[in-house]
């Protein structure tokens, strides 16, 4: 008797280390296996059975694809590249290096992370989210509200003509080359021109691409833009733009992440000195840039 029991002991042993040999190449790391007794046949066969439910293809096909299609968008419509006209703007930035305020790396780094966490770049960024929900809802009065206070809130003459230049180019460009359903009715919905942060929340939100990415994707072209200005008028090389890119990046993520739970109460700026620059560059002498 005691023979017997030795011997299908030993049998469970030896086909317990059969199936995890099996099973181990299909683990992945951080997969444990955990038991109480010999006889765990029943636990590894459910392990093995959640390993192959979990990797099934067609679901996380889908997945990537959606996400594949929003990052491919967002890195279309924010690009340099995309007809915008973004390249034609300062944002007061050239009036700035004229007077000095901005020589070097550093007070650049310093203007533009002003601009960023206190000024124009973090209300714009308030507008495109609170635009952005307005469309996913539905909501054209909400989104009416939104745009008019948004079109009221640029502090010059230039840079109105700025922010409400990319906006309608931005429109037009996606409405014909990337129309989505529902867009036409929003844009009629708000009865005023859309600023450019207004423009992008509205499409992103009736493409079905996400928030989050589409606020930070913003934020990376709006930082770029005036790096890309500020380069041309300092003179910086191109070293140095990436320099100020890279510690401009807690600042983009701050301000993304206070957008995201602002209200539009939440709205003010403290960049009164990069508000002057706006109106004092219509007057200079030469320039390079239209705002």
């Amino acid at each position: 008797m005691a023979t017997m029991i030795m011997s299908t002991t030993i049998t469970r042993m030896i086909i317990t280390a059969m199936i995890i040999i099996t099973i181990m190449p299909r683990m992945t790391m951080g997969t444990i296996i955990t038991t109480t007794s010999i006889a765990i046949i029943p636990t590894i066969t459910t392990a093995a059975s959640m390993l192959m439910t979990t990797n099934e293809p067609v679901d996380a096909g889908d997945l990537a694809e959606r996400e594949a299609a929003a990052l491919y968008r967002l890195m279309t419509w924010l690009s340099p590249a995309f007809p915008v006209g973004g390249f034609s703007y300062s944002s007061g930035i050239e009036w700035a290096v004229e007077a000095g305020d901005i020589v070097d790396t550093a007070t650049l780094a310093g203007w533009l992370d002003a601009m960023l966490r206190d000024g124009s770049g973090f209300c714009d960024a308030i507008f495109l989210v609170h635009a952005y929900r307005a469309a996913q809802a539905g909501d054209g009065a909400i989104l009416r509200d939104v745009a008019e206070l948004a079109a009221a809130f640029v502090p010059s003459r230039e840079r109105q003509l700025e922010t409400t230049s990319q906006g309608r180019a931005f429109i037009e460009i996606t409405r014909a080359a990337w129309n989505a359903d529902g867009l036409d009715a929003m844009v009629a919905a708000c009865k005023t021109p859309l600023i450019y942060p207004v423009a992008v929340g509205v499409v992103a939100a009736m493409h079905g691409v996400p928030l989050a990415p589409t606020m930070h994707a913003f934020l990376h072209a709006l930082i770029s833009n005036w790096i890309s200005a500020a380069s041309r008028l300092v003179p910086l090389g191109q070293t140095d733009s990436q320099r100020v890119l890279v510690t401009l990046e807690a600042a983009a993520v701050a301000t993304a992440n206070r957008a995201l739970t602002a209200s539009l109460d939440d709205l003010g700026s403290a960049t009164f000195r990069a508000d002057l620059a706006s109106l004092r560059h219509e007057t200079q002498y030469t320039r390079l840039f239209r705002s």
